[in-house]
């Protein structure tokens, strides 16, 4: 059986795991860390069937982890740096640092939506000049500065993937230390941003120390890659920041599904484990079917 990916370890991630995994598929499931599932912030979980005495969200992550490495389903702890379609767009191809993974059937359980930065101008220049795709609109800045809100490995990768296309390409910290190292093309500024301006379209930061920095575009990439940033780098269809699908947890691109927190609705991790189900069955569904 070809090979399913499922991107994030949490209930729906891994219960997606167990059900391809026994339907007979080569299953990898990129865990970037913890970060990737909310279940970690759990203190203790009390309403959920099984466990009288409650049980802590990282013994239960521990626990659903340990089950399906039991069998056989194989753990990336990397962090997802891009996700797209391989060469011949018949399967798909996920970047991590350690390297890239390809699969016939990608599984998204990254758990809600990440909020995004809180500043004046964000949503007033989304689609002019605000960006959360660097693969997507990098055509769109040839010749151009750009800055990258980021601080982590995500926020380089989008900055990389923009430097052939834009004339400067700044990596915007927004306060926080740089966990990265990037290259000399790629300056960096740590100021803290206090709002983004324009007329018709962004054309500059402002920093919390009164300057500001002329921009003619600016790539969102905070944190790591979530589930919406995946999904418009496939052309998958949201409601929202939520991840449309059908009631066989797929979406609008074939060989694509979503389960969990990132599709919206009940925030539960029984709903969770419901929908990895449904979308580890369906994934297997539709290997069989392009198989004949």
């Amino acid at each position: 059986m070809a090979k399913v990916l499922i991107i994030g370890a949490g209930p729906a991630g891994v219960s997606a795991a167990l059900y391809a995994k026994r339907g007979g598929a080569e299953v990898t499931v990129i865990s970037g860390g913890v970060e990737l599932s909310g279940l970690l912030r759990a203190e203790k979980i009390e309403n959920y069937y099984g466990f009288a005495e409650g049980i802590s969200g990282a013994e239960l992550y521990a626990k659903g982890i340990a089950g399906a490495r039991g069998l056989g389903v194989e753990f990336v702890d990397e962090e997802l740096l891009d996700l797209g379609y391989n060469d011949d767009f018949t399967g798909f191809k996920a970047v991590t640092k350690a390297g890239t993974i390809t699969a016939d059937s990608v599984i998204v359980a990254t758990g809600a939506a990440r909020q995004t930065l809180q500043v004046p101008g964000l949503q007033e220049f989304t689609g002019k000049g605000v960006s959360y795709c660097a693969i997507c609109d990098a055509f769109f800045y040839r010749g151009k500065n750009v800055g990258v809100i980021g601080a982590g490995e995500y926020a380089l990768h989008e900055a990389q993937t923009l430097l052939p296309h834009a004339a400067q390409v700044v990596l915007l910290t927004n306060g926080e230390q740089p966990a990265v190292t990037p290259p000399p093309e790629i300056t960096v500024h740590a100021g803290k941003i206090t709002a983004l301006q324009g007329a018709e379209r962004l054309s500059q930061v402002e920093f919390a120390d009164g300057s500001s920095l002329p921009l003619d575009g600016v790539f969102v990439a905070l944190g790591t890659a979530g589930s919406t940033a995946i999904a418009k780098k496939l052309g998958v269809q949201l409601a929202g920041s939520n991840i449309k699908v059908d009631e066989h947890m797929a979406t609008n691109v074939p060989g694509l599904f979503a389960a969990g927190d990132c599709t919206g609705g009940l925030l539960q991790i029984a709903k969770a484990v419901y929908q990895g189900a449904e979308a580890g069955l369906a994934a297997v569904r539709y290997l069989r079917g392009k198989k004949k």
